[in-house]
């Protein structure tokens, strides 16, 4: 009886057939590897601290994202469906926290100085920093609206190949920010690197700004 009901149980499960495969793994790629919050400071990151310092910030960003993926999945995005208030609740607070940000890497340090005196995001503060980021948001609720079944093997499969692709998509981020370090010796490029990847965080926020107007 355990084995029939097993098989009954396996066949259940719903099956990832390989074009919803290419399909899923095609979405985590492009919206892994476009310019958004968690790129923009990688790549900040890896121009004023260097890329070794940066790995955790990397690895907080993609194993924290994936982890929210699951989550969202097991029935967190219900809460915006019960409450609607708490999506708006979160927005605010999102677009308040990375106007900070994009503060604090307009007026960053020298890569010399910074390396000596300030640090990057660890690896906790960039897995939590996932919950107040816009695009983190929508890539996840887009994900499993899109690609789950709704059964907890097929979050666990839309959030594996998330995970497997994110990594190399913002690492790559933070490499192009390591080799632009050699172009910021002087103070004037730094600062115009800076500003230009504050202004662009800023702006990257504006599809959580504009339902707010």
């Amino acid at each position: 009886m355990f084995a029939s009901t097993f098989r009954i149980d396996c066949a259940m499960l719903p099956l990832m057939t390989l074009d919803i495969l290419l399909a899923l793994a095609g979405f985590a790629f492009v919206s892994s590897i476009t310019p958004g919050p968690n790129n923009l400071m990688l790549m900040a990151s890896g121009a004023n601290f260097g890329l070794w310092r940066t790995v955790p910030h990397a690895f907080g960003v993609a194993l924290g994202f994936t982890f929210m993926i699951v989550l969202v999945g097991l029935g967190l995005s219900r809460i915006f469906d019960l409450w609607p208030v708490t999506r708006t609740v979160l927005a605010v607070l999102s677009v308040v926290y990375l106007l900070w940000l994009a503060w604090k890497i307009a007026n960053a340090a020298a890569p010399d100085r910074a390396a000596a005196d300030g640090r990057p995001l660890t690896f906790l503060q960039a897995a939590a920093f996932q919950w107040v980021n816009p695009k983190a948001w929508t890539m996840a609720l887009t994900a499993i609206t899109l690609y789950s079944a709704g059964s907890l093997w097929s979050v666990v499969a839309v959030a594996a190949v998330f995970g497997a692709i994110n990594l190399p998509c913002v690492s790559s981020w933070t490499v192009l920010g390591r080799g632009m370090r050699r172009f910021l010796t002087s103070p004037r490029r730094l600062r115009a690197f800076n500003w230009t990847m504050a202004t662009l965080l800023v702006a990257s926020l504006y599809p959580s700004i504009m339902p707010l107007l």
